[in-house]
């Protein structure tokens, strides 16, 4: 289960530093953009629709790693206040009802949407540059499986600190 559990955790790390890379993608195509057309007055279409499918991917692959710190935002008025039992309690009260739940409604979603996107070659209708949208919709798809997979880790961490009344390591 240790294995199982570290290596969700290193695909977490791994989207992370993928997601770091669509950062500095994004901060270059958004510099360029301003440069080019603050200076240049003239503006390429693709320099303002791909920030917006860079920023979507970088989302997504950041679910999961933000799932594997704890970092999503909650209430923190009691839950702080709480023991690491009381707390394990609410994650896996809240995973049982909200994130599997909904995280299943949403991967079938994003899943069929990218389906959908590579078998009829989708293009950002929207856009004059009409980029195909079949990479993003998968990078989101992805992303979201990811989250579940980490949450389902997250879970078990909970569940052991519930049974066993310490940490999992």
């Amino acid at each position: 289960m240790r294995t199982a559990l570290r290596v969700i955790d290193s695909i977490s790390e791994y989207t992370a530093m993928i997601g770091r890379w669509l950062a500095l993608a994004l901060v270059l195509v958004m510099t360029y953009e301003v440069f080019m057309r603050h200076v240049f007055g003239f503006s390429n279409m693709w320099a303002h629709e791909l920030p917006m499918m860079l920023g979507a991917s970088l989302y997504a692959l950041g679910y999961a790693y933000v799932q594997r710190l704890d970092a999503h935002i909650r209430v923190d008025i009691l839950y702080v206040r709480l023991s690491p039992r009381g707390r394990a309690i609410i994650d896996v009260l809240g995973a049982l009802v909200f994130l599997f739940p909904i995280m299943i409604i949403v991967i079938y979603s994003s899943i069929t949407a990218a389906e959908f996107a590579w078998m009829r070659n989708e293009r950002w209708a929207l856009s004059i540059w009409f980029p195909p949208l079949a990479p993003v919709r998968t990078v989101i798809a992805a992303g979201f499986c990811l989250l579940l997979l980490q949450g389902g880790a997250r879970f078990i961490r909970d569940l052991h600190i519930l049974i066993r009344n310490k940490p999992y390591e």
